[in-house]
């Protein structure tokens, strides 16, 4: 099929180089021409593997294009809205200023039936409304359908998201759009993707909730490692438990600093702002206090380390151990690792950050903070160690050989990725959340 991917952010260039690896016809759309021209040359503008070799791939065979102008996405059989939803500056709302920009400038090119495909996650009752504005301003009028098809990406591992989902949900109203989508998974479908079709709100709501849910029980488990780390229990052997129950699992059950990124954060205050409007508001209070329990890791990662300390942070050299929101991206958005080195630094301490994907995005965006080439560089007269992302190469140090560079031999753990027995048989102090000096 011919397909325009409109906005190639981190899903749209996910999103079209893996159409285009299926064997489809793929032009991407974005107003950034840095980031266009990026794309064109088989290069992805953010770190996720093996998204470089399916973009190289693409563009050398011809199969994939990138454009800047709207009337690039002429002729195609399905567009492709996959444009960020931030949260708005005010309130927690999501932000469609740049969603329905692309809508309005797609919309004029639209002169044959075709189908509008949304993946950006928005709030439920988004997409009837934009189907009336496309026909509106669309020349095939009528004879454009919408559907939408969210998108379940988690950064690190997009690439095999987007190639072997774990389900294809399909909103629509009308045949012609089951078809068409079902064209464009056909490869996935093959392999046995079990596809879900519903009405186009219940399509809107598939991410949120999914992310709702997660969010709420990360959030969950950091209040039971609040509790044990209150009481002297033991979240390790806790959580162990509560994973053998079947009804719960393990997964997801890993106390810590808590959730960001581009996702979570943000769409879990977009379903509390929707609900308000639906008046649903009252019931939406749980995911309020979701979301101040996960700050809540941030700030309380602070007072342990000002603790640990001796009570104030000024003046004392602190390395602070990835930077990225979770291992495997080079993301900052709304980053616990981030949040906590700038609170740090804001109470007088010389942070000096290392993270093995994002220290280029670090220095560029946070220009305050001190970069550092390797974790022996970052750790070079410290006097707290702070690991706050969880790469594995964080859970690899080796205390002995790190306890040569520090000023003093504390750390504290915030991913819960260090062998507490062999750091301290090493002579650190060691502070674990959910853990206290267990």
């Amino acid at each position: 099929m011919h397909i325009s991917v409109m906005g190639t952010g981190y899903l749209g260039a996910t999103h079209a180089a893996c159409l285009a690896a299926t064997g489809h016809s793929v032009v991407g759309i974005d107003v950034d021409p840095a980031r266009a021209a990026q794309l064109s040359l088989g290069r992805a503008p953010f770190h996720e593997p093996g998204l470089d070799r399916l973009l190289d791939d693409g563009v050398s065979s011809g199969r994939l294009t990138f454009d800047t102008r709207p009337e690039g996405a002429h002729g195609a059989d399905v567009h492709f809205l996959c444009v960020g939803t931030p949260q708005a500056p005010a309130g927690g709302a999501a932000d469609l200023t740049d969603l329905e920009a692309a809508v309005d400038s797609l919309a004029p090119h639209l002169d044959r039936p075709c189908v509008v495909v949304g993946k950006s996650t928005v709030p439920v009752g988004t997409a009837r409304r934009l189907a009336d504005r496309i026909r509106a301003a669309a020349p095939a009028g009528d004879a454009v359908a919408l559907a939408w098809n969210p998108e379940f990406l988690r950064e690190g591992r997009a690439v095999s998201d987007s190639l072997r989902p774990d389900r294809l949900v399909f909103g629509v109203d009308r045949e012609e759009s089951d078809r068409a989508l079902r064209h464009v998974y056909a490869a996935a479908i093959g392999a046995g993707v079990p596809v879900v079709r519903t009405d186009l709100e219940t399509a809107e709501l598939a991410k949120v909730s999914a992310n709702a849910m997660l969010a709420t029980r990360i959030s969950l488990v950091n209040l039971l490692a609040e509790v044990c780390e209150a009481s002297g229990a033991d979240v390790a052997a806790l959580t162990e438990i509560l994973g053998l129950d079947e009804r719960i699992g393990h997964r997801f059950l890993a106390p810590g600093l808590g959730y960001g990124g581009g996702c979570l954060p943000k769409d879990t205050r977009a379903f509390v702002a929707r609900a308000e409007e639906l008046g649903v508001g009252a019931s939406a209070a749980l995911l309020r206090e979701v979301d101040a329990v996960n700050l809540r890791q941030r700030s309380r990662t602070v007072e342990l380390a000002t603790s640990m300390l001796g009570g104030s942070a000024d003046g004392a050299t602190v390395a602070v151990l990835g930077a990225a929101f979770k291992a495997g991206s080079d993301d900052l958005r709304d980053s616990p690792a981030l949040a906590v080195a700038t609170a740090l630094q804001g109470l007088g301490a010389r942070v000096r950050v290392y993270d093995p994907m994002a220290g280029a995005s670090v220095m560029r965006h946070f220009p305050r903070l001190v970069t550092s080439r390797d974790c022996e560089e970052a750790c070079a007269g410290a006097e707290l160690v702070l690991v706050l992302t969880d790469w594995d190469e964080f859970g690899g140090l080796d205390p002995v050989a790190l306890s040569t560079v520090v000023a003093r031999r504390r750390v504290l753990d915030a991913r819960l990725m260090l062998d507490a027995e062999k750091w301290r048989a090493a002579g650190w102090h060691l502070v674990a959340l959910g853990r206290g000096g267990r």
